[in-house]
């Protein structure tokens, strides 16, 4: 018997049992890490350099990310009900919200974590502070908008 592990008081059932728990335990931190990313749909203008440090930015995140280049993106900002005074260069659709713009990954997962009644999130035209844009130095807000109570600030970066 070893001093480093004393079978003796705890018998060969009792470490059966510990390597049962400790193995069920890591197959729950591998399903946890093998989970899923959440998904994210992107229209975006095929020659639009800052949409393309935007997509990056978001994997980086751990967001699974689909690009779709259209000739004309304002059609589907139309269609998503993206308002004009909120639009931006490209549009996302993740877990049933609208992502316009240059929006922080971290500013998308609050969104799903606490799921507002809103049509979605906007950084309205192209913040140089944005991720994407990456010019430090320039204030912006992310907007919340769509929600019964009108949009609103959601954050300040």
């Amino acid at each position: 018997m070893s001093a480093a592990f004393p079978l003796g008081r705890i018998g060969r059932r009792g470490a059966l049992g510990l390597l049962a728990v400790a193995g069920a335990q890591l197959g729950m931190i591998g399903a946890a890490a093998a989970a899923p990313a959440t998904r994210v749909e992107v229209w975006k203008d095929p020659s639009c350099g800052c949409c393309e440090d935007w997509v990056r930015h978001m994997r980086a995140a751990g967001f699974e990310v689909t690009v779709r280049e259209v000739a004309d993106v304002r059609l589907v900002k139309a269609a998503r009900g993206v308002p004009e005074a909120l639009q931006s260069c490209h549009t996302a659709v993740v877990g049933g919200y609208v992502v316009e713009g240059h929006v922080p990954a971290a500013d998308v997962r609050r969104l799903l974590a606490e799921r507002p009644q809103a049509r979605g999130l906007s950084a309205p035209g192209m913040p140089p502070s944005a991720p994407g844009m990456d010019i430090s130095g320039t204030p912006y807000e992310v907007v919340l908008f769509g929600g019964a109570d009108g949009d609103r600030t959601w954050a300040r970066h």
